[in-house]
């Protein structure tokens, strides 16, 4: 039975009333309009869905509207500001690292969140960040690429 449930969603508040065990993923792209969130396999292991909860890494397709209400919750939507691309967003465009650019957000919203826990990531801390983040079209050199540029686009380099 739908409920009243509140939702913080890239800085504004959304009333909604919906189910509360319904998946965060459908109330972000069917009631919000927040279509950069993708559904690949609704089993929380393409990564396709992440969006940050918290400012951490979460996959939509799993968590329920009830479990994030009350949390700042950030979608690829919310990540750039004044009209100006987050680093990570930016430093994937420079890089190439996107081909069909489906699993992008989830890989992009992951590296932000990396990036603000740990500046200066090492090669291996990368790869676990990004651990579950699947791409068909075989990017993945170029995101390992991109993250190197985000990281020193965020120390001003």
């Amino acid at each position: 039975m739908p409920q009243p449930i509140e939702l913080r969603v890239n800085g504004a508040v959304h009333r909604l009333e919906v189910e509360p065990r319904r998946r965060l993923l459908g109330v972000l792209r069917d009631e919000l309009d927040l279509t950069g969130t993708k559904y690949g396999c609704g089993e929380g292991r393409c990564g396709s869905c992440t969006v940050l909860v918290g400012g951490e890494p979460e996959r939509a397709c799993l968590l329920s509207v009830e479990e994030a209400a009350g949390k700042e919750i950030t979608t690829i939507e919310g990540l750039a500001h004044d009209g100006k691309l987050h680093p990570v967003q930016q430093a994937f465009l420079d890089a190439g690292a996107l081909q069909c650019g489906y699993c992008t957000p989830g890989m992009v919203l992951a590296v932000a969140a990396l990036l603000a826990r740990r500046p200066e990531p090492a090669r291996a801390e990368v790869v676990e960040a990004l651990d579950g983040h699947i791409c068909r079209c075989g990017v993945h050199p170029r995101v390992l690429e991109a993250v190197e540029r985000a990281a020193a686009l965020l120390r001003g380099g």
